[in-house]
């Protein structure tokens, strides 16, 4: 495992989702990707995660979710570059979501281009 603790999150819900179970806990955590979690929360592709403090680890319930990744290098995007960056990583217009750290925190592409703010791309998912 590397110490990139959100791709290796993202890696494990991935091969998890394809070996075709419900559920995964992932055992390393970090607040970038709690928060990669709260906005596929919000979009539907997992139903809901359980964050176990003690144990240090989150238990991830799935929902439309078909891919998952990181992006890797983590490019940094202006805002007129988002729509490329778009157009590499989903597969259409309206489907899927990348995440983009910006000054204002994790927010999807919509509400950047919304925003008229870049940053630096995380992950994305469908």
């Amino acid at each position: 495992m590397s110490h990139d603790v959100v791709a290796d999150g993202l890696s494990i819900i991935r091969n998890a989702k394809k070996a075709s179970k419900n559920s995964v806990i992932i055992k390393r955590i970090s607040n970038t990707l709690i928060e990669v979690l709260k906005i596929m929360k919000q979009k539907g592709a997992i139903k809901k995660y359980k964050i176990n403090s003690k144990e240090k680890s989150i238990e991830v319930v799935f929902g439309d979710l078909f891919e998952c990744r990181a992006i890797k290098p983590r490019f940094t995007v202006k805002k007129d570059q988002i729509e490329k960056y778009r157009r590499r990583y989903l597969p259409a217009r309206s489907i899927g979501t990348m995440v983009i750290s910006t000054n204002k925190g994790l927010i999807t592409h919509e509400e950047a281009k919304e925003e008229q703010i870049g940053g630096c791309l995380i992950a994305y998912f469908y």
